[in-house]
């Protein structure tokens, strides 16, 4: 073994973080909660919709019939049941969404976009993608784009995450 790769097998042994990759994780960090402060805040103003709502109605156009059961929602978006029940109440108080019980187990429950929730959503994509480009898109080129597409990819695989969830 060569000396250089005897301090490469030395550094992967550490058990914290260098300085330097310490600063690279928070400015990472800091910048992606920066930039979805940001689109939260456009989404809020522009269509009056929380990220936790878009989210939700995000999911819920890309399901058969616009229809999931809660189970499968709430592991789709990465949210506890609790949390979902919760936040499916006050979407359901606004009209966006209705839930029922499941035709094959009465145990089960379904959510289901409304027209109301349709509408608003369709309304709210627009918007909500021309911020995606303002503060996301337009900041990177071609290059860089590849770059946090194999970044994203090599976290997703590590933490055995499927691509595209």
């Amino acid at each position: 073994m060569s000396i250089r790769e005897a301090v490469v097998t030395q550094e992967k042994r550490r058990v914290l973080p260098t300085r330097e990759q310490l600063r690279v994780w928070r400015d990472y960090i800091e910048t992606a909660e920066v930039l979805r402060v940001l689109l939260a805040g456009r989404l809020q103003s522009e269509a009056s919709l929380s990220s936790g709502d878009y989210q939700v109605l995000l999911a819920l156009s890309e399901a058969e019939h616009r229809r999931l059961r809660s189970s499968t929602l709430a592991s789709q978006i990465g949210w506890e049941r609790s949390r979902l029940s919760h936040h499916l109440g006050r979407m359901e108080q606004r009209g966006l969404v209705r839930r029922a019980v499941c035709a094959d187990d009465v145990h089960g429950i379904d959510v289901i976009m409304t027209e109301s929730g349709a509408e608003t959503f369709r309304a709210a994509t627009v918007p909500h993608l021309r911020a995606v480009r303002e503060l996301f898109v337009d900041a990177l080129t071609d290059s860089h784009l590849s770059q946090v597409e194999e970044v994203t990819n090599a976290l997703r695989r590590h933490l055995a995450l499927e691509p595209g969830n």
